[in-house]
């Protein structure tokens, strides 16, 4: 009985193995050096797994991968705010995000890069400035910011921020719309949707490793 138990957790082991390491939908793979969006699962401190996954552009010259580092941290700046129901401190977070937006060297980005740069940076640079005009109503600051999120999602995933980035979700704000998501370099849920009226709703979904 115990070599069939054995038997049959190896044969799952080798069946789940296999659908991890599928290609693409023709059965075939593509190797691009420049690229790195492997997954697999890491565990946190309360021992509750989670994706971590890579970024697609991982050769980002160094310059260029300062300006995206502080772009996340000023974005981070702004969750925090938030998150304290801070709303004049998300719009000083914000107004310093806008001024890095507004100096970012493209020239340092390859002709791809910039392509897909380039489909998100008048969203970015619209979501923060709303945001920092907004120093006085915070609702409106977090409904720019839910959308912001979208696209800092997306910046991250491709570009990465100089460290790990969790991605987290709750799913009462924009309840009609299945939730928001939002960034943070922790797992500890601390909600910038709710601030203290619910600061722990939420979950860690993944996290995205920069290299």
């Amino acid at each position: 009985m115990k070599r069939k138990f054995i038997s049959v957790l190896v044969t799952t082991v080798i069946l789940l193995a296999a659908c991890g390491n599928g290609g693409d939908k023709d059965g075939h793979q593509e190797h691009d050096m420049s690229k790195d969006t492997t997954k697999n699962v890491t565990v946190t401190p309360d021992n509750k797994e989670i994706t971590a996954i890579g970024v697609t552009y991982s050769n980002l010259d160094a310059q260029i991968a300062a300006s995206f580092k502080d772009i996340v941290n000023h974005y981070l700046h702004i969750k925090n705010a938030l998150a304290n129901d801070n709303a004049h401190e998300a719009a000083s977070g914000a107004k310093a995000m806008t001024k890095v937006l507004n100096t970012l060297d493209k020239s340092f980005l390859t002709a791809e890069q910039k392509a897909v740069y380039d489909q998100d940076e008048e969203e970015l640079k619209e979501h923060a400035e709303h945001i920092g005009k907004n120093g006085d109503n915070i609702k409106h600051q977090r409904s720019h910011f839910s959308l912001l999120s979208e696209v800092m999602y997306g910046l991250v995933r491709s570009f990465g921020a100089g460290q790990p980035i969790y991605h987290s979700h709750c799913p009462m704000y924009n309840e009609d719309k299945g939730g928001a998501r939002w960034l943070s370099k922790t797992t500890e849920v601390r909600n910038p949707y709710f601030g203290a009226e619910m600061l722990k709703c939420g979950t860690v979904e993944e996290v995205i490793n920069s290299h």
